[in-house]
């Protein structure tokens, strides 16, 4: 008999179909958490597999295409589930990379050629990902299978923290800090599995399932950021030695190395929010322990102070922002549209639709990085370079995408198709979220009125020079661009 598995808080998980519980293989269906190591659809998997006394899968279904991510995205995506298939297998779980074919299709299929009597799936509130959900669900459903949604990515499940739709952070935050610390628990270890799958799968053809790809291979690897589980552990072990002392001085300076780099690995799944965030809370307690006198270092009080601001910024950030983004996606039907944008924003846009612009350019012309703004066309040579841009700056870049276009609706697009081109976290709530602050004031307030923009807050470069070198910004990224 297999080793008993820790259950997980069960408000992290719910019901996609009615099927009945019953007997047979488990099935892990992996996706936005693409993950072998702090994973709680993955120790769901395994809890109801050992439980059962039935054996554990895992599962990743690569679809051809995804919103038109570049060969960019899916390498970097590749590359951290050849970790994943290597870390699974030390742990005797199988795994397989479904491809060539519709999730939907594929899945399905390995279900009824495996017997499989239960599947686990990541929570995913992009409108994809909830449509293959609900029609594997229906198809599973019928076939008598019951499947389950696990949210492992928010720390507080999505559904959880709120069942509506949220009008900004200050609202969805006494929600979050009421809950957080239930939600927020150490994770068990993922035990080896004992029992053997039915049929034994392969390794992964990594070539094939590469070959089986649709997307446009021209938008090359971002050299800069290295892929995998472990490369986001190491990149979160700099930023807790490194960056996070003087985060809230630095955040903002696209000058300085003042922000996590954990971005990409975030939206891949290939870190917890939940381990970023149980260890940032432990660097914050060692230095509040040292601070009390508990160690014999020479440390003052205005450390701990600041770094107890630096930790709480950082943790609305990674938290209450990040899950907000989810909020907006899960419960606005139009999270990529002017509809999705809030009503006064929407009135205000519309009464200055026929502002005068001090420029206007198409998709071509912003790709190419060819504006008359040197810091705009630096913040777009380095997204097209690296996959990554400041935070700071990508609300700047999608606010000027609003001033020289045509319409709001022009702008809203133009933002979202080079984000989710370039950006290795493209494709995410955070990103979506983003831009419809920037363009059209989703979790904001009016502000001072003006052309083109209305109400909708304001950002200029003037106002970005007041908080970093924008010469300095700019000369590092003023050669031509060139994609890699």
């Amino acid at each position: 008999m297999d080793a008993p598995a820790a259950p997980i808080h069960p408000d992290r998980v719910r019901a996609l179909n009615e099927a009945p519980l019953t007997g047979g293989p488990v099935l892990y269906w992996m996706s936005r958490d693409a993950r072998a190591a702090d994973n709680w659809a993955l120790l769901h998997a395994r809890a109801i597999a050992a439980a059962a006394d039935a054996p554990l899968a895992v599962v990743f279904a690569l679809a051809p295409s995804f919103l038109a991510a570049p060969w960019r995205a899916y390498a970097f995506l590749l590359a951290g589930l050849r970790e994943v298939e290597r870390d699974l297998r030390a742990l005797q779980i199988p795994f397989a990379v479904l491809h060539g074919a519709d999730p939907r299709d594929t899945v399905t299929a390995f279900v009824r050629a495996h017997g499989v009597g239960r599947v686990v799936v990541d929570f995913n509130p992009l409108r994809p990902a909830r449509e293959w959900r609900a029609d594997v669900g229906d198809r599973l459903a019928a076939a008598g299978v019951r499947l389950e949604e696990v949210d492992a990515h928010n720390i507080v499940p999505c559904w959880v923290a709120s069942a509506k739709l949220e009008f900004a952070a200050r609202t969805i935050r006494p929600k979050i800090e009421r809950l957080v610390d239930a939600f927020l628990e150490p994770f068990p270890a993922l035990t080896p599995q004992a029992m053997s799958w039915p049929s034994p799968l392969p390794a992964v053809d990594w070539a094939a399932a590469e070959a089986s790809l649709a997307v446009d291979r021209s938008i090359g690897v971002a050299e800069a950021v290295a892929p995998g589980p472990a490369a986001a552990r190491r990149a979160l072990d700099a930023f807790l030695s490194g960056s996070l002392d003087g985060y809230t001085k630095r955040r903002n300076d696209p000058n300085a190395d003042g922000q996590s780099g954990l971005s990409p690995y975030l939206h891949f799944g290939q870190i917890a929010p939940a381990r970023v965030a149980l260890d940032v809370r432990a660097r914050a307690a060692d230095v509040r322990a040292m601070g009390a006198g508990g160690v014999d270092v020479d440390i003052d009080e205005d450390h701990v102070v600041a770094r107890s601001a630096d930790v709480a910024a950082f943790l609305e950030e990674l938290i209450v922002r990040r899950e907000l983004a989810d909020n907006f996606c899960l419960h606005q039907p139009a999270y990529d549209g002017f509809d999705g944008f809030h009503a006064w924003a929407q009135r205000t846009l519309d009464a200055h639709r026929g502002d005068a612009r001090d420029a206007l350019y198409d998709i071509d012309d912003f790709e190419r990085a060819a504006t008359h703004d040197d810091l705009w066309n630096a913040c777009q040579r380095q997204m097209v370079r690296t996959g990554k841009m400041h935070g700071y700056l990508r609300m700047y870049w999608a606010k000027m995408i609003l001033a020289w276009s045509a319409t709001p609706e022009e702008a809203l697009a133009t933002a979202i198709v080079l984000n989710d081109r370039y950006e290795l976290d493209g494709r995410d709530p955070n990103g979506y979220a983003g831009i419809a602050w920037a363009i059209g004031g989703v979790h904001d307030r009016p502000w001072f009125d003006r052309p083109v923009f209305g109400t909708v807050r304001y950002m200029s470069a003037s106002g970005a020079a007041r908080k970093f070198d924008v010469p300095a910004y700019v000369r590092r990224w003023s050669a031509p661009e060139r994609r890699t």
